[in-house]
């Protein structure tokens, strides 16, 4: 049975003018010879060349000369190596120098897509039918180096959307270190990656049962000075990259959510964040907390892990651990189901899973649920999100690669007590890439990381090849009647 879906005109465009004033690191030689050379100038020549810095790029970023401050902050131990007394250089002298630590880098140049959407925290001053909602893009810059961007807005009656404006300046996170780590949890993790404990010990021994940030790190550093083999050197390592992967962001309360970024921070994420899939979560007290499982890419290891926030201001980053916490496509369930966290995940990348733990970062025996049965999802199937709480069941919008490796999207549905039982799934796609909707970043492709169900019907985003998104509704009734 073919059901029925309306396509909206709602269309969300990558805008290249979107930048963020990004830390720009020249390598150390050539940035002692560049220091030296801004330490030539005379007070003047200084008040110049900052005045003109200021003039082209100050109505482009929100309190630039911070900015500066910062990046000449990053390479105060670099300026100290010189001999050059950092508290003896003039405020204009420190600008300056971050001015040439800095670059600019538009965070949505190459694409804007894998959308996920969930209801707002406020839903305040609205009309009878109308849902204020927060969206989430995978933005992708130069590089293909992948960020969280945000758009909120309203759904009217006929779910028709309204955007807020988007503001034009880009907010970057102020980035806290996680204050405590509890060891027990940290070593597991570290068996996990294959570390060897005759490695990892070295450091753990002498560490307390709680250890902060700066602990473990200038334990690694002293060892990393000494004369050490290559396999200890790399152990440790990933020891700190393991460790860079906690942390806490926290936004300026008064910037616009469409201000705000998501930037990849750890080394976990050198190379990107992908694909987060939101969630409003239920907590056991009746109180609400929005997740986000991504994945966090460095060029050569996926990391899974999970973000939560209550205000999208603040969010805290732990990466998940666990014999399933690998490969792509994590969904945290919207509640506890029997007292457990769940999740779905493509642990082996092509069939479907679900698990359930007492912890939500930590994720062992996965239970296979789905796998590959229609030709257009011959090639794999994972989820495109979190699951929907409906009446008769989970509801699980799914992906579907067949030929060519093009895209669809499918929907299954699960029993509400017991996940891995199946109850339904249609056997064509729900959505698949039109005409004009195959040429793109990566071609044939329709693709999304969350929808919600609003006014009887389902509100799907999707991304178009990897370029843009827009975004579909669905009548609940016409699809839970094909899935029975």
């Amino acid at each position: 049975m073919q059901v029925s879906v309306q396509r909206k005109e709602t269309k969300f465009l990558p805008d290249s003018s979107r930048v963020v004033a990004r830390f720009f690191n020249n390598g150390e030689k050539r940035t002692s010879e560049l220091i030296k050379r801004v330490l030539t100038l005379d007070e003047q020549q200084v008040s110049r060349q900052l005045e003109h810095t200021f003039r082209e790029f100050a109505g482009r970023h929100r309190n630039i000369s911070q900015i500066f401050l910062n990046h000449f902050e990053n390479h105060r131990g670099l300026i100290e190596s010189l001999d050059i007394d950092a508290t003896e250089l003039t405020k204009e002298a420190k600008l300056l120098i971050g001015s040439y630590a800095t670059m600019e880098y538009s965070i949505e140049s190459a694409a804007m897509f894998n959308p996920s959407i969930i209801e707002d925290f406020d839903q305040s001053f609205l009309a009878k039918g109308e849902k204020r909602v927060i969206l989430s893009f995978r933005a992708t810059g130069e590089g293909h180096l992948s960020s969280i961007v945000f758009r909120r807005g309203i759904l009217d009656s006929n779910n028709d959307f309204h955007p807020n404006k988007v503001r034009n300046h880009i907010d970057m996170a102020k980035i806290v270190r996680k204050k405590s780590y509890d060891k027990g949890r940290f070593v597991q993790k570290l068996n996990e990656m294959n570390i060897d404990e005759k490695y990892s010990a070295l450091i753990m021994n002498d560490l307390p049962d709680h250890f902060d940030y700066h602990e473990l790190k200038r334990s690694v550093h002293q060892i990393m000075a000494s004369d050490i083999g290559t396999d200890k050197r790399l152990a440790l390592e990933e020891m700190t990259w393991l460790i860079d992967s906690y942390y806490d962001i926290e936004f300026n309360l008064d910037s616009d959510i469409s201000e705000r970024v998501i930037f990849p921070t750890s080394p976990s994420e050198s190379k990107g964040i992908e694909d987060a899939r939101f969630v409003r979560f239920i907590e056991d007290d009746g109180s609400v907390k929005v997740y986000a499982t991504y994945t966090a890419y460095d060029g050569h290891t996926i990391l899974p892990k999970l973000l939560s926030t209550d205000d999208f201001s603040s969010f805290r980053i732990m990466p998940m651990h666990g014999n399933a916490a690998q490969n792509k496509n994590f969904a945290l369930f919207p509640k506890k189901i029997k007292g457990k966290y769940a999740v779905l995940a493509r642990v082996d990348g092509v069939n479907n899973y679900v698990m359930f733990s007492e912890r939500n970062t930590l994720w062992n025996d996965p239970i296979k649920i789905q796998e590959p049965r229609f030709p257009w999802e011959f090639t794999q199937i994972g989820n495109c999100g979190a699951p929907l709480y409906t009446e008769e069941g989970w509801l699980v919008i799914t992906h579907g690669v067949g030929q060519m490796r093009r895209y669809c999207i499918g929907a299954s549905l699960f029993d509400l007590d017991d996940p891995t039982k199946e109850i339904g799934r249609l056997s064509q796609p729900l959505l698949s890439p039109l005409e004009k909707e195959r040429e793109g970043y990566v071609p044939n492709v329709v693709y999304s990381c969350g929808s919600l169900i609003n006014n009887g019907e389902l509100i799907l985003p999707y991304a178009v090849s990897d370029y843009s998104s827009s975004y579909a509704t669905v009548h609940m009734e016409e699809l839970l009647h094909a899935l029975k």
